[in-house]
């Protein structure tokens, strides 16, 4: 986990609140036979760029799990008031920084409701933000599909020209897997995206987030075709 020669440092964060209302235990839930949180963990700590992995939790038994599923990952207690339903991510991001020396210059917050994610993704993404000179990246995976407001005006598309969809580029949509930010601006109070962003295209398959428990049966699904090929 050791950053390359020459390389940025990077330390990465996942959120990991243990209450959850749709699937009851779904950060530690079994998914495709490991806990769903080993996923994106197993991604970050494959990535070359990153030095350190910390696991923001108010669950012993969540803190309990992340270490079973690798002993370099730094677990950091987030405090009660911190892991309401109305807490922010930022919050913890905020938290973190304040409470631990991180010494990097940017921060990769993911999120374990897409355990689609790859080390390729992460690599990728770091690779991006680093040559673009952007201070922060969010992940997305492009759609075709056609947007309206509520009042009936389109959003990303003229209904008088209607593209065919094999010529049209679509609209990228944030998917949520991860966001790679610069500690310092975190540091002075910025949201997690800020200054001049950079976006990491994800596959397609990334956009389903584990939110209730049929994405749970779809995903999972899919993700047993992908290890039979």
């Amino acid at each position: 986990m050791n950053a390359s020669p020459g390389k940025q440092s990077i330390a990465a964060l996942v959120p990991l609140r243990g209450g959850s209302k749709s699937i009851p235990g779904k950060n530690i839930k079994p998914f495709c036979g490991a806990p769903l949180c080993a996923w994106t963990l197993r991604a970050l700590l494959g990535c070359d760029f990153i030095s350190r992995v910390f696991v923001s939790t108010d669950s012993e038994e969540i803190a309990a799990v992340v270490r079973s599923v690798d002993a370099r990952i730094i677990v950091h207690p987030r405090p009660a008031h911190l892991a309401t339903d109305s807490a922010t991510t930022e919050e913890a991001i905020y938290d973190l920084i304040a409470s631990r020396d991180i010494s990097e210059k940017y921060l990769v917050t993911a999120q374990v409701t897409s355990p689609q994610t790859t080390s390729r993704d992460v690599t990728e993404a770091i690779s991006r933000l680093l040559a673009s000179g952007a201070d922060s990246l969010l992940t997305c995976v492009r759609t075709r599909r056609f947007f309206w407001n509520d009042d009936g005006t389109p959003i990303n598309y003229d209904p008088a020209r209607r593209p065919l969809r094999q010529q049209w580029n679509g609209t990228l949509m944030e998917n949520g897997a991860f966001y790679i930010s610069t500690v310092d601006r975190l540091r002075a109070g910025s949201a997690r995206l800020h200054g001049k962003i950079a976006v990491h295209e994800m596959d397609e398959s990334a956009s389903i987030e584990l939110d209730e428990l049929s994405d749970w049966e779809t995903l999972e699904a899919a993700f047993r075709r992908n290890i039979a090929r």
